[in-house]
């Protein structure tokens, strides 16, 4: 798949990058950032995928985490996707509000007009981008590990606990632990997929942990919240995140923050230590 450099530049010894491809799954360009460490000159490396949460693209967490010097001494290429599909006949939020449409794609396959031309984020991260990386880069697809932040938290943990077989390792900061209880969530899927709740279960990370085939997959999800998160109690709800894990036996290490909010500082805090946690679990 052929892909457009948009810049490059030299980082800790390796190179991060943004580029840009012709989505056939979201039917319109995307574009996505990777930062690949100095090791990869050697040989390929494992790679872990941050998804975005809302208003945010593909630069965010390349810009804001810090993450760069971490990755490169362990040696772990880092992949942020844009959030949502975007482009002139991309429909956005009818209400042109910020939790829907372009910047919100809530990581789903929309099955409803006419979100569904475009919205095929799930598909996206699972297939398309796979190709897109492990075509052009010199990542390992056996060892490749998950994260994101709050929608993208939500994405993280949907996807990577269904997809055990392509993601080896998962961690979330400040995720929307349901979209059944969370507004954000209920406004995005009422649009994405209908009214028919039914139909949302397989993008609400309590459901899809309690109905894992396997529990053992991963040897530990690690997620962080900061107590101090002003979205905590109305829209995140860890409580039923590890509610959902204790009763499937899930090995959830839920972590919750004194003087912590919701932003990049929070972060950019803790990243180092999710950084080492996927690499430790890419080795294994």
């Amino acid at each position: 798949m052929t892909i457009e450099t948009l810049s490059e530049t030299g980082c800790f010894g390796g190179k991060i990058g943004f580029y840009r491809h012709a989505s056939a799954v979201n039917n319109c360009d995307m574009q996505f950032s990777v930062f690949v460490p100095p090791q990869a000159a050697a040989a390929k490396v494992p790679v872990l995928t941050f998804l975005s949460g809302l208003t945010c693209t593909e630069e965010n967490f390349m810009v804001k985490s810090g993450a760069q010097r971490v990755a490169a001494e362990l040696g772990l290429m880092l992949v942020s996707p844009d959030t949502s599909p975007r482009g002139e006949n991309v429909p956005d939020d009818p209400d042109d509000d910020y939790d829907f449409g372009l910047g919100a794609g809530f990581y789903v396959n929309s099955t409803e007009a006419p979100w569904s031309e475009h919205y095929q984020m799930y598909d996206y991260v699972t297939q398309e981008l796979q190709q897109v990386i492990f075509d052009n880069f010199p990542g390992d697809g056996s060892r490749h590990g998950l994260t994101g932040h709050s929608m993208g938290g939500h994405g993280a943990l949907t996807i990577g606990l269904r997809n055990p077989d392509i993601f080896k390792s998962l961690s979330a900061f400040a995720p929307i632990c349901t979209t059944l209880h969370s507004p954000w969530g209920k406004k995005a899927l009422s649009y994405y997929l209908g009214n028919n709740e039914s139909a949302w279960e397989t993008y609400d990370s309590c459901e899809v942990a309690r109905n894992v085939s396997d529990p053992n997959a991963f040897q530990k999800i690690l997620v962080d919240q900061g107590a101090g998160d002003p979205w905590l109690k109305e829209q995140l709800k860890p409580e039923l995140l590890q509610a959902a894990c204790t009763e499937r036996g899930l090995p959830l290490e839920l972590r919750i923050h004194e003087g912590y909010d919701h932003g990049y500082y929070f972060i950019s805090t803790f990243i180092e230590e999710h950084l080492s946690f996927h690499a430790d679990q890419l080795s294994r």
